[in-house]
This record gives structure tokens, C-alpha cells and sequence, in this order.
């Protein structure tokens, strides 16, 4: 790990049911509570931690990790668990009353009693981290009554840090980033994983427009929601843990993520899941959604 956070190991330590441990544990089992933080605080300390979670990313990246499948098809890295469990330490310590809910971590029916829940994507696109291709992010959000009210996305490969708070706009490095204007699906630049393009009709459907593979889905809608791509597109099913802080930085960069047919996303249900997405300027979006329905037809 070359020295960036010495009490995180290769794999997570021995933990709780719920991933807690010791006075932790004992608060979070007791159910609901009265969380009303100061969301500046809050903000700060998700950027601090997300910021150095993508710097131990980073080193794996560098260095080599070893990898194996959770079950066939989906891969899980040291480096993945490595994040995670920087993560948890560093959340939950300072905020030990929020839910939890992350992709590698054993989910609890806790976080449903809970103001506000971390929701935790420690490395979003392992497959292209582990093939060395700088397309992965690290994505956190902060969900307040099943909405995101902050989120972050680091890309520390290319060194981009998109941050948003609720009403309070979206930032790329600092800087205030927005979404495109664009209205017409034709000549649009979308972002979509390499799989789904492969997929039959959807040359014939989006064929007049120009498409870039990215394989993380949190890092396609932080690109889309500062402008560098007008939308993304995926049919396929998406957990909390892939959308939930892009979802806030499409919304502060102009823009909106709905299913592809149309509804608005809401979070920390009982079962996270989500039948794939559009994330666009409202224009755009409906557009595209007039255009993911002709899709659909074409493969039935």
C-alpha cells in the first residue's frame, strides 16, 4: 500500500453482521434515530474521505491487486474490499447513527430505519480496473428519506473530483460544471457501456449518434452531468450503489435520471435495484426515451 493508509490490509477485518463493530454496532441495532448532522459537515468529511479512498485505489491500480468472482461474472478485487473498508472506518466513525448500504458489504435491514444512509460504490467498473483501463470511480452518496442530498465521484486515474450538495450545484475540481443543451438525439454524444452497444438493433436505433464505451456507470453520469458527454444510456439493471451519488450530479448539473421509461429513481428501498437508466438534459431525456422505447420493441 505503500504507506497511504497502513491500518488498511488487503481484505476487510472480522466485523459484526452488519459490517459494525463494538458501540458502533450496539447504536446502529437500536433502530431508528434523530440524525440531523450539519450537512456541511457532512459534505466535507464525504470529500475528504472519498478523496484518499481514491488514492489507495489508485496504488492498487499502479501495483497489481488480486481478484476473484463473488459469483460468476462479477468480479471483486483486494482493491475493492481495501476501499470499502476505508471507507466504513472513516463514515461510520464519524457518523455512527447513518445507515450503510455498499456493494461490498453484507446489507442489513437496518438502514431502512435510518434518516440517512451512506450509499457506497468503493470501485465502480472492477473489470476495467483490473484490465488497466482507467474507467473506474469511486462513488458515495448521502441519502436522505430515499433521496441523495450529497454525492462524490472520483475518477483518480484522470484526477477528476465531481462533488454536489443538494440545491447547492455541481463542481468538477472546484469548479462549477453543467450539463449540455443539446435536444435532438441525432448527433448526441453518449456514454454506454461496451456490452450494450454490442447489443442487436442498437446500431439501428442509435446509429446517428456518437457513442464512447465507459465502463462505470457513476463515472458516465458524472461526465454527462459536467457536460463532457449529453447523456448515458443503459437497459440493463442498476443497484443504489451505481447511481445514487450521479443521480445528485446530474440533478445539479441541469439534468435528470429517470428509468429508461421515464420515473424518477428513489433509494435505500428494500431491494436496491433499478431497471436500467437515462440520465440527460429534460429535453434530451425525453427524446431518448422516445427513442430507448423504439429499442425495446426492435427485441421482442
Amino acid at each position: 500500500m505503500g504507506g497511504l493508509h497502513p491500518t488498511i490490509p488487503g481484505k476487510p477485518r472480522s466485523r459484526d453482521v452488519n459490517g459494525l463493530a463494538g458501540p458502533a454496532a450496539a447504536r446502529y441495532a437500536a433502530g431508528r434515530m434523530s440524525v440531523r448532522n450539519d450537512l456541511t459537515a457532512d459534505f466535507d468529511l464525504l470529500r475528504r474521505a472519498v478523496r484518499a479512498a481514491g488514492a489507495i485505489a489508485q496504488q492498487y491500480f499502479a501495483d497489481g491487486t488480486e481478484s476473484w468472482d463473488k459469483h460468476p461474472g462479477h468480479p471483486v478485487s483486494e482493491a475493492d474490499l481495501a476501499v470499502n473498508d476505508y471507507l466504513r472506518d472513516e463514515l461510520d466513525r464519524s457518523r455512527p447513527d447513518y445507515g450503510w448500504l455498499s456493494e461490498e458489504s453484507r446489507d442489513s435491514p437496518a438502514r431502512l430505519d435510518a434518516d440517512r444512509v451512506w450509499v457506497v460504490d468503493p470501485i465502480d467498473g472492477t473489470r476495467a480496473f483490473l484490465r488497466g483501463r482507467p474507467e473506474f470511480s469511486i462513488s458515495v452518496a448521502l441519502l436522505e428519506e430515499g433521496r441523495p442530498i450529497l454525492g462524490a465521484v472520483y475518477s483518480p486515474a484522470t484526477d477528476q473530483f465531481f462533488a454536489a450538495r443538494r440545491d447547492g450545484g455541481l463542481t468538477v475540481n472546484g469548479r462549477t460544471a453543467h450539463m449540455t443543451r443539446r435536444k435532438n438525439v441525432a448527433g448526441a454524444h453518449l456514454l454506454v457501456s461496451r456490452s450494450e452497444t454490442q447489443k442487436k438493433h442498437w446500431q439501428t436505433v442509435f446509429g446517428d449518434c456518437t457513442v464512447t464505451p465507459i465502463s462505470s456507470v457513476a463515472l458516465k453520469l458524472a461526465l454527462v452531468a459536467a457536460g463532457e458527454a449529453d447523456a448515458t444510456i443503459s437497459l440493463w439493471p442498476k443497484s443504489d450503489w451505481d447511481i445514487a451519488a450521479g443521480d445528485l450530479l446530474v440533478q445539479e448539473g441541469g439534468g435528470r435520471v429517470t428509468t429508461p421509461d421515464g420515473v424518477d429513481l428513489r433509494y435505500n428501498l428494500e431491494k436496491p435495484r433499478h431497471p436500467g437508466l437515462i440520465a440527460a438534459n429534460p429535453d434530451l431525456a425525453e427524446a431518448l426515451a422516445a427513442r430507448v422505447s423504439r429499442l425495446a420493441a426492435a427485441k421482442t
